[in-house]
């Protein structure tokens, strides 16, 4: 999805040290990643294993957001997903680690880079999915805006106690 002044494209490698001081500098305006400082390097939370894509927005020759999909695994999240669609979890995609620059909040950046995997995951012929805390309520906002549905709720090892349960959520086919 083009956005009127910023361009998407694939991550690079040469991306993440400037994605990881962006996710410092957005933490304190999201909330996101909860559980901060993290116990290991930000680019390892940034790229994650079984990564099938990932892209960032950049704008005025500065990266301002990133997301990327990945495959679904077992677990928890799995579970509620799968029993929620109706669906194995192959035929899913979990759009993961969608961020953007506080600086360049409100100007579509991040609902372009929520479309850009979305096509992907609707190209590759699976179901988009996610998880978002419940606190973070400008993102729950996005999501139920483009049309996601909550189809369960729970609490993940890396949420804090004093947390609401984590929803889980899914982008009906006719949707998105």
């Amino acid at each position: 999805m083009p956005l009127p002044d910023a361009r998407i494209r694939a991550r690079t490698p040469d991306d993440l040290p400037a994605l990881a001081e962006m996710l410092a500098a957005q933490r304190p305006y999201s909330g996101y990643p909860q559980r901060w400082p993290l116990p290991f390097p930000a680019e390892d939370f940034i790229r994650r294993d079984g990564e099938d894509a990932a892209w960032v927005a950049d704008l005025d020759a500065e990266v301002v957001g990133h997301v990327s999909v990945c495959g679904v695994g077992t677990g928890m999240e799995a579970d509620l997903w799968t029993a929620g669609t109706g669906r194995g979890a192959e035929e899913l995609a979990a759009v993961s680690v969608l961020f953007v620059a506080h600086t360049a909040r409100g100007r579509g950046v991040g609902s372009g880079l929520l479309a850009t995997a979305v096509e992907a995951i609707r190209a590759s012929g699976r179901t988009p999915v996610l998880d978002v805390v419940q606190e973070t309520t400008a993102a729950v906002e996005l999501y139920r805006r483009t049309g996601w549905e909550v189809v369960g709720e729970g609490r993940p090892w890396w949420l804090p106690a004093d947390h609401l349960p984590v929803l889980f959520m899914a982008l009906p086919d006719d949707r998105g």
